[in-house]
């Protein structure tokens, strides 16, 4: 059988392994910059549209749960209805009404309005968001965990990273790309999540419907695939 000198092999492997070493010892969370948190998305990687900032009027979108009460009337009150494909919830009395594109104050005054028309004096109504189903986001590429993720309104790109348990070791961080569905269509952004960890780029605040899709390293892949192969250079030593 062939027999390799152990020297000679050890010699070889660290050739091989030391930049590697060097390279991932490089690799840690970066350090943070102390101070105001990048706010400005970078035009120039295709952020104009992306924003650090939540909006504060959450709108309802078809999917979410919401659940309408109307004091003193229970059997006028409906629990965890969903708001349909069409963007309208069903109602006692008042039957179908528009929700998408409504705050729940607005949907709560609307309701109100249908109700004092000719059924309850002085109605008052409470709208609650019980799921925000609306909001997923997928996350593929180089994670640990690839796959749809539900998140609430605010939650950022380090929430849906997250999410997916966090880069794999193959990860590209200053490529992660977000596609975002804007009015004129399909468009793509570029992050650096070792900036965007620093505080030095915007974490940006999400949007249903978004892609993050987070590069792979072709040096970190070779990683791997030595990794893969010490078991075998592991069986040569001892023959």
């Amino acid at each position: 059988m062939l027999s390799v000198p152990t020297s000679r092999l050890a010699a070889a492997l660290t050739a091989v392994l030391a930049p590697l070493f060097v390279l991932g010892g490089c690799a840690g969370t970066p350090e943070p910059v102390i101070g105001p948190v990048a706010a400005q998305p970078v035009e120039a990687a295709g952020q104009g549209d992306f924003s650090a900032v939540q909006s504060p009027d959450y709108r309802l979108r078809p999917a979410d749960v919401v659940t309408v009460t109307v004091f003193r009337e229970p059997d006028l009150s409906v629990q965890q209805t969903p708001v349909g494909a069409d963007g309208q919830i069903a109602l006692p009395l008042v039957g179908a009404i528009q929700a998408e594109g409504r705050t729940t104050a607005d949907l709560a005054r609307a309701v109100e309005s249908v109700l004092a028309g000719g059924y309850l004096t002085n109605p008052r109504v409470a709208v609650n968001i019980m799921q925000y189903n609306s909001h997923r986001v997928t996350v593929e590429g180089a994670v640990k965990k690839s796959g749809v993720f539900t998140f609430v309104p605010g939650a950022r790109l380090s929430s849906a990273i997250a999410q997916a348990e966090g880069p794999d070791r193959i990860a590209k961080l200053d490529q992660v790309a977000v596609f975002r569905q804007a009015p004129g269509g399909l468009t793509v952004a570029k992050f650096d999540y070792r900036a965007v960890q620093q505080g030095t780029m915007i974490d940006p605040v999400l949007l249903p419907g978004d892609r993050v899709v987070v590069g792979t390293s072709g040096l970190s892949q070779l990683w791997q695939d030595v990794l893969k192969t010490i078991p075998a250079f592991a069986f040569f030593t001892q023959i």
